[in-house]
């Protein structure tokens, strides 16, 4: 039996095809509406938004660095300043070969051959469009070289920049600082926003502690860049109009130091081929002067970049000329120091001014045979307190210390401020030491080595032993004697101008208070003696005082490098040099209406009277207008 087809049935195709085809009419009804209401919220409600990103596609903000605030001296004249120089760039993309372009640039010596690997790198770890730069300065004469050779070197040019210059060198290296370029740790520490587009900030001194007022604000620009990123000159000015204002740079704040330029040099150049430091203020207000250490060196080299061999030999060098030695280095400050301790003396008991000793050029403790030697192997004979001062007699203050005490010396020593930090305003000052019986025992493991022993005493009455201070703490004492016990915080910055509106914020000075004295006539006793120290008939100055057309005072002093044996003599001519006695001087001037006072250390140079008094003197007379240039 065979099975019949079913007849086939239209209506119901023809059914099912109207349905699906309405089916299919909806769906693409709806994603067209769909794809419309797109293109409207886009086109329409959006269109702002979108055209925005889209310039944004095509221009690139840009950080533009701020100017750097000057720095001047007391009198207006430029320490710091921002010049125009030309630096050499190189754009990777545009260099057929690399290698063999930096060889050539260095064959005609404008770059260093030790520098070439590192612009290799930097050439390979950047987008290559953006130029590397290798010289921060071009002289002229580099810069006419290059020019003739100019079409030999593809993507190598000069393009003109801001550079931070010291048109006085290696004066004010210490005082003023320097700045370098940005390492790792200055990016994490600044703020991304204010530094966008800046390359260096202060290093040291002035540049580094009041890089906050120095460096201004960043500002910005719009550039029209191509799909790549790269800019591309602007047809026309429809694109930047809708984008907002471009933002200036805020310019850095001038600074206004107390420093003086002519006193500053003659400080200097009295040092010079010296390792020493020098440091002069106003004790009336704590404004510093002078502050020189030497040996020295040149802060531009910093600020356009040195080589590696450059840096490293003055990092190496043994006489450390990046050793800021005014705020950083402590000696022990010898004799510098009798001043105050005599104050303390007569304060507590210990001496009076009628009190004399014998002299005999060396001093014994009961019960022990160690000499304590004086400078004068002869001795001086009888003394008081006054010559004691004027002569330096080490045996007199030998005798006293054991009344005085070492908790009595650390008492008044730091009421003149040795051994803690001053508060100037530039960074990293280092405390000094003045020993006391609770330090020792804080600081030695040993029970023996914890024990405070009189002869320890005797050594520090004379600035000896564990004893040390800065250069600029030795000032600052010196001022506060010539003050008769005001003390002022010493500072470098006068005033703050904003460069726009020249306005200018004045640094005030900073009283520290009173060392109190309780009798006035010990004030003129000590300080009469230290006048007698120059200008005096038995002073160990006078060769340096006598004659000169204003009353001083001062106090020499010597500190030990080396232990000499108790059966040696010490001949100093025989030892090398650094192996001498440091030479040290504290004076002020007028000596009865202080202007200045005075704090000298030269490393190794024997004698504080005879090396370091004379350079006190020349600092002096330039400042009070006695110096060689200056009108009589």
């Amino acid at each position: 039996m065979s099975l019949l087809s079913p007849i086939k049935d239209h209506h119901a195709e023809r059914r099912l095809f109207i349905g699906r085809a309405i089916l299919a009419s909806v769906v693409s009804i709806f994603l067209l509406g769909l794809v419309i209401a797109r293109l409207v919220q886009l086109q329409v409600f959006d269109h702002e938004l979108f055209a925005k990103k889209s310039q944004g596609n095509r221009v690139r903000i840009e950080a533009v660095p701020p100017i750097r605030g000057l720095v001047f001296d007391r009198k207006g004249r430029v320490i710091a300043e921002n010049l125009p120089a030309y630096q050499l760039e190189l754009i990777p993309e545009q260099v057929a070969d690399l290698d063999d372009t930096l060889r050539r640039l260095a064959a005609i010596n404008l770059i260093n051959v030790d520098d070439i690997p590192r612009f290799t790198a930097l050439s390979q770890s950047g987008q290559q469009f953006k130029p590397i730069t290798l010289k921060f300065r071009l002289t002229d004469e580099e810069i006419a070289n290059f020019a003739i050779q100019r079409p030999r070197f593809a993507g190598v040019d000069f393009q003109p920049r801001l550079v931070r210059h010291y048109p006085h060198g290696a004066l004010f290296a210490h005082a003023a600082g320097y700045v370098g370029a940005l390492n790792t740790n200055d990016v994490k520490r600044l703020d991304p926003a204010r530094y966008a587009g800046t390359s260096h900030t202060g290093k040291t001194g002035v540049e580094n502690s009041f890089e906050d007022k120095l460096h201004g604000d960043a500002g910005f620009r719009h550039l029209i860049t191509n799909a790549r990123g790269r800019q591309v000159p602007a047809n026309t000015s429809e694109l930047l109009e809708s984008l907002p204002t471009d933002e200036r740079p805020a310019p850095g704040a001038n600074l206004h130091l107390t420093l003086d330029i002519d006193v500053q040099r003659v400080a200097f150049n009295a040092l010079e081929g010296r390792r020493g430091a020098v440091v002069a203020l106003d004790p009336t207000t704590g404004e510093i002067l002078a502050l020189v250490s030497t040996p020295s060196f040149d802060p531009n080299l910093f600020a356009v970049g040195m080589s590696t061999s450059q840096y490293s030999e003055l990092r190496d060098s043994p006489d450390r000329p990046l050793f800021n030695r005014a705020v950083l280095g402590t000696y022990p400050p010898g004799s510098t120091i009798k001043p105050m301790l005599s104050l303390a003396a007569l304060e507590t008991g210990a001496t009076n001014l009628t009190r004399k000793s014998i002299c005999i050029g060396y001093f014994q403790l009961e019960g022990d045979d160690h000499r304590y030697r004086d400078w004068k192997p002869e001795g001086h004979g009888p003394v008081d307190l006054h010559d004691a001062i004027a002569q330096s007699c080490d045996v007199y203050f030998y005798e006293i210390s054991g009344d005085l005490g070492i908790d009595n010396m650390h008492e008044y020593l730091t009421r003149f401020g040795l051994g803690s930090q001053t508060g100037i305003d530039v960074l990293g000052e280092r405390p000094g030491l003045v020993p006391s019986r609770e330090w020792k025992r804080n600081n030695f493991r040993d029970r023996d080595n914890k024990r405070w022993y009189h002869g320890e005493t005797v050594i520090a009455s004379i600035g000896q032993g564990f004893m040390l201070a800065t250069p600029l703490q030795l000032a600052s004492a010196a001022g506060t004697l010539a003050m008769r016990g005001a003390r002022y915080r010493p500072h470098l910055v006068a005033a703050i101008e904003d460069p726009l509106s020249g306005q200018r914020e004045l640094i005030e000075p900073e009283w520290l208070g009173d060392v109190a004295i309780a009798n006035e006539f010990y004030w003129d006793n000590v300080l009469g003696a230290m006048h007698d120290v120059m200008q005096g008939p038995r002073g160990t100055a006078r060769a340096v005082g006598s004659g000169a057309p204003y009353q001083m005072a001062g106090k020499s002093g010597t500190a030990q490098v080396i232990s000499i044996a108790q059966d040696e003599e010490y001949d100093e001519d025989e030892l090398e040099e650094r192996l001498r006695d440091h030479a040290l001087f504290i004076s002020y001037a007028p000596f009865e209406d202080p202007r200045i006072a005075v704090a000298v250390i030269v490393e190794n140079g024997s004698s504080g009277s005879g090396v370091a008094a004379p350079i006190a003197k020349a600092v002096m007379d330039e400042y009070l207008g006695y110096g060689d240039d200056a009108t009589q």
